[in-house]
């Protein structure tokens, strides 16, 4: 398949905020992104078959009431669980980023341990620090993870902005992501080492835990956003880079989007 037939889904609506990002960052990397409003999907006028990527953006959808990415989570669980069960079956592909990733993990699609994707068994909580936190923070890669959208990655560096962002799981489903490699991005010091102290660890997640994938490593979540990392003059640092002599050729945030893209490519 060529990349430019590579249908990406960008789920908007409700308060969530960032399908202009997500759409530029599929384009970015040759893909055909379309965004639709979940009313239409729950309406029967577009179908999850047609696509081959599904994005779950940032935001605040339904403006977090009931805890972030908990409705969202509540009407496609009970109006699009089967599109969404064989769309998982059919070996395509689901990223869930900061507001899509609590709902991923709402819904049980993330870390899906027991291959049951609606069940939950992690969450996001309210930062440690008690605020919402806009600031950049340290990624490290697990090179053993399954996860179709690390592949090939180390470190990156990229944006955060959230106010439920600690990683929280019980000590047993802790040691089954640990034991799978399911915890695919972990924020860590300037060094590489877990970060487990703010400001590093923004939220103060579990294990320095910032995304988790599924056992087939096609479904992920992260709470810092890819999408708002395309060009190196997003970097708040990017003129002091400039000045160095270091500026890269594009953001950090793009690889996420070319693995996933390039997996589709070479799969279907």
């Amino acid at each position: 398949m060529k990349k430019s037939d590579v249908k990406v889904l960008v789920i908007t609506g409700f308060g969530l905020n960032c399908e202009r990002e997500t759409a530029a960052a599929c384009k970015l990397v040759g893909a055909s992104p379309e965004l639709v409003h979940l009313n239409d999907l729950i309406a029967g006028k577009r179908r999850l078959e047609e696509f081959h990527f599904l994005t779950f953006i940032g935001g605040f959808s339904f403006g977090d009431h009931l805890g972030s990415g908990t409705v969202f989570a509540n009407r496609v669980k009970f109006r699009l669980r089967d599109q969404l069960e064989k769309f998982i079956a059919d070996g395509k592909l689901v990223i869930g980023i900061c507001n899509g990733f609590q709902t991923l993990t709402r819904l049980g699609m993330v870390p899906a341990l027991d291959g049951n994707y609606f069940e939950q068994h992690v969450a996001l909580a309210h930062n440690d620090s008690g605020v919402f936190r806009d600031d950049w923070c340290i990624l490290k890669a697990d090179p053993e993870s399954p996860c179709v959208f690390t592949r090939n990655m180390d470190t990156v560096r990229l944006p955060l902005r959230h106010g439920e962002g600690k990683f929280v799981a019980d000590d047993a489903t802790l040691a089954a992501i640990e034991a799978k490699h399911l915890a695919a991005v972990r924020y860590v010091n300037p060094d590489g080492t877990p970060a487990t102290r703010f400001p590093e660890n923004p939220n103060g997640s579990l294990h320095s835990i910032a995304g988790i994938c599924d056992p087939t490593g096609r479904v992920f979540g992260l709470m810092p956003h890819p999408e708002a990392f395309l060009s190196p003059y997003n970097s708040p640092t990017w003129t002091a880079d400039k000045a160095a002599g270091h500026v890269a050729k594009e953001g950090d945030g793009v690889a996420f989007f070319r693995n996933a893209v390039d997996y589709i490519a070479e799969t279907f």
